[in-house]
């Protein structure tokens, strides 16, 4: 416990009243070990409320645990000052929910490089921060089409989305994955979409002022319950009936969500968990120096229908009971894709080690790049009756069968490192591992910015193995970016499989095709690039000089390849996944909610600083 001074107490109750905390009188100084500063985008919308209250009453719980809390009112540049208050009241950890992402970004940075911080719901640009917590939007627009699809039955009909704040991250990914489900009907009409800032009231009133140019509506899907509940109180004024109306949130308590749809307001909404109580635990556990804290985590949202109801289901909206001691050790199934790599061995590594230390009992099987076997290894944890399944897919189809199997006998899977594509996402649990989609815009932002003076970049890209989550979405990532700039152009493009040796060979056929030049090498992992790298060296080109170099791993054998100025980027994939599964998988059996993702925590290394950034790393 470090000690504060008086001066300390007295800007912690001056902070408070500041905060408008209640007046409750802050706890003697000698019983804080940490205070927490919370800085909410505003307290107007029901859901932030929400997430005060939650965190609120999990800080309750903790012992020593003093949080100080200021709402922006939404404003970005009260809530910048806010922050750097609330720093200079000597805070340990700082919990903020953005007004506005970009605004806000540069504060968070300068706050990051001080003291840990916790981003809730909407995400600053870049990684200067500790931990994001938020829900998953696009997957809530989805699951939200996919309700409205059904609802507008076999004829098809009109559509109107009532946005939240205009440009937002979350209502433009809501209306992203909206967009996309609702789009595989041709006969869904979307309305243009009104915006109405995540207020009940405004939602009402621009209604209210465009109903004579919307004659048609169907269904209407508003990105928050308090929006939804707008639009359905300016259909009865108007006398309009018949429209089924969805939202999003899933708040308990009088005219929430879960009210809502009790009453058939509406057809159906969503829960949105606030990260309240994840942020309070996740808190602790950062101040306290736990091992096995990620970088992202999104949070696992629930359909609520009138159906769920009678079946008791919106007591999915809190987390599993705790479950009895075993009164052994909880055994863990995973099976693993292969040694393919230096990545994969310290992945390994990882899980073997993370076991043994948090004493779970390990049923370990190599998959050696077969799904099948992978399958049978599956199916040999459900025979043996294992406590909880983990595995790393060598591919992403293929897996409904057996998952299926699984959750049949009550296992539930977690997903490590790489994702599935199964049409029920109930058959797994979680998902833990990397932002693919994140590395391949990162291993593209790099190369841009290097070659940024070039009139024209021709880039060869080697791919991972083909169908698997990590070289669809390296891909995907990468092109993402280098499409707003059109001097480059990736000219070829292969599979090395993720092995060095293939790497070599790929590179080898590709520079016999007759290309006339080769300005740049994006490998989806360093293994490949190290073989492409001998394979430029035979036909006399000069790695990291004529053709610039960028891959994803941060392996040791990269290190060693920029220290010789062959390789000039590597993006981090962080193999060192063990304490984190175990962490979950701990924190499950005691009865905890695990989020539907959990992206672990990667940086980006360069040729300048190889020598620096290699030290005392363990992979």
């Amino acid at each position: 416990m470090k000690p504060r001074s008086v001066l300390r107490v007295l800007a912690c109750a001056l902070a408070l009243a500041a905060a408008a905390c209640g007046g409750r009188p802050p706890a003697s100084e000698s019983g804080v070990r940490f205070l927490i500063g919370v800085s909410q985008a505003n307290l107007t919308e029901p859901w932030r409320i929400a997430m005060n209250e939650e965190i609120r009453e999990a800080a309750a719980r903790e012992k020593g645990l003093r949080v100080i809390y200021a709402d922006a009112a939404d404003s970005s540049v009260r809530q910048i000052e806010d922050v750097r208050r609330l720093l200079g009241f000597g805070i340990d950890l700082l919990i903020v929910s953005p007004t506005d992402s970009q605004a806000l970004t540069p504060v968070v940075r300068e706050t990051y490089s001080r003291i840990p911080v916790i981003v809730l719901d909407r995400a600053v640009e870049g990684y200067d921060y500790t931990l994001f917590i938020g829900p998953d939007n696009e997957r809530l627009g989805r699951e939200a089409g996919r309700v409205a699809s059904g609802l507008l039955g076999p004829g098809g009909g009109d559509v109107l989305v009532i946005e939240g704040r205009s440009g937002s991250p979350p209502a433009v990914e809501r209306s992203e994955g909206f967009r996309e489900e609702i789009g595989k009907r041709s006969d869904a009409r979307l309305l243009p979409p009104l915006v109405a800032d995540w207020l009940r009231d405004r939602a009402e009133d621009e209604l209210t002022a465009r109903s004579g140019s919307l004659p048609g509506i169907d269904v209407v899907f508003a990105q928050n319950d308090a929006m939804a509940y707008g639009a359905w109180r300016a259909f009865q004024a108007a006398g309009r009936t018949g429209i089924k109306l969805i939202g999003i949130d899933g708040l308990p308590g009088p005219m929430g969500g879960i009210d809502l749809v009790r009453k058939g307001i509406l057809a159906a909404t969503f829960t949105c968990p606030t990260g309240g109580k994840e942020a309070v635990a996740y808190a602790v556990d950062l101040l306290s120096k736990k091992e096995g804290i990620p970088k992202k985590i999104y949070l696992r949202p629930r359909m609520v229908t009138a159906e769920s109801l009678k079946e008791g289901t919106p007591a999915s909206t809190t987390a599993p009971a705790a479950r009895a001691p075993l009164g052994r050790p909880i055994v863990l199934g995973f099976s693993q894709v292969g040694s393919e790599s230096e990545w994969r061995v310290a992945n390994t590594k990882s899980i073997k080690n993370a076991a043994a230390k948090a004493g779970i009992q390990l049923l370990f099987e190599d998959g050696r790049q077969r799904q099948e076997n992978q399958i049978a290894a599956i199916r040999s944890f459900i025979e043996r009756k294992v406590d909880i399944i983990a595995f790393s897919p060598v591919v992403e189809s293929g897996w409904d069968e057996v998952l299926r199997e699984a959750k049949d006998a009550g296992i539930p899977v977690i997903l490590s490192d790489r994702a599935v594509d199964v049409k029920d996402d109930t058959l797994w649990l979680s998902f833990m591992g990397s932002d693919f989609l994140e590395e391949g815009r990162r291993a593209a932002r790099w190369l841009v910015e290097a070659l940024k003076g070039e009139v024209s970049v021709h880039i060869v890209e080697l791919q991972g193995t083909i169908g698997s989550a990590p070289a669809i979405d390296r891909r995907i990532g990468f092109e993402e970016v280098i499409r707003n700039y059109p001097q480059f152009k990736i000219v070829a493009s292969e599979s090395g499989d993720f092995f060095k040796d293939q790497g070599y060979e790929v590179m080898k056929r590709i520079l016999a095709s007759g290309l006339p030049r080769i300005d740049a090498l994006f490998a989806h992992n360093d293994d490949m690039a190290i073989g492409a790298i001998q394979a430029l060296e035979e036909a006399g080109l000069k790695p990291g000089t004529e053709v610039k170099i960028v891959s994803i791993d941060a392996a040791h054998g990269a290190f060693m390849a920029m220290l010789a100025g062959k390789l000039n980027c590597t993006v981090e994939c962080n193999p060192l996944l063990g304490p984190q599964l175990m962490k979950a998988i701990q924190d499950y059996m005691a009865g905890t909610d695990l989020p539907i993702r959990m992206i672990t925590s990667e940086g980006v290394y360069t040729a300048e600083n190889a020598r620096r950034d290699m030290k005392g790393r363990e992979y």
